[in-house]
């Protein structure tokens, strides 16, 4: 069976995008982890760089990454601009990305689209853990923090988020 590292942005003394006393590092150490559970429940073997709001640096993260033998590294996040200005979920990989990153990147990403999530495609960025990690690797924007519509639908529709990561995930699979 196929085994995923998963990777929680931020944590602990680093909250990442902070709007309204939400934060980044909080909402997706919740629905990574929901996602987690579902792909268990199919028998995919998921670790995770945290489990609980602690700090990791990027190299901590790409080294517990490297140390495994994964098939994927997935990372949560969730964007920040200007207050009340940008929304949508976006997907990245990294620069010229394998067959594989890309096609999971594209999956995860009509899959959020499918959720209500503007579509703001999916992208090629050189994120240190998309750069650094051995596995296929791709980085998920779950929305924008700083944004009451995307904000609305994340808490509203979380359970279906994470039944819809998990899907595109199972079907990339």
């Amino acid at each position: 069976m196929a085994r995923l590292c998963f990777d929680y942005g931020h944590g602990g003394s680093d909250p990442g995008a902070v709007y309204m006393g939400r934060r980044e590092s909080e909402d997706v150490l919740a629905v990574g982890r929901e996602v987690a559970g579902i792909l268990r429940c199919h028998g995919v073997i998921v670790d995770e760089t945290r489990t609980s709001d602690v700090s990791l640096s990027l190299k901590d993260r790409c080294d517990f990454e490297n140390m495994g033998s994964f098939d994927y590294f997935i990372s949560f996040h969730r964007n920040a601009f200007k207050p009340e200005t940008a929304a949508g979920v976006e997907t990245y990989t990294y620069l010229n990305p394998s067959g594989k990153s890309k096609d999971l990147a594209e999956k995860i990403q009509n899959a959020l689209v499918g959720v209500g999530f503007a579509d703001r495609g999916v992208k090629e960025a050189n994120f240190h853990v998309l750069r650094e990690t051995k596995a296929p690797a791709v980085l998920i924007e779950i929305g924008f923090i700083d944004n009451s519509r995307d904000n609305a639908l994340f808490d509203n529709k979380r359970a279906d988020i994470a039944s819809a990561i998990a899907k595109a995930i199972l079907t990339h699979l």
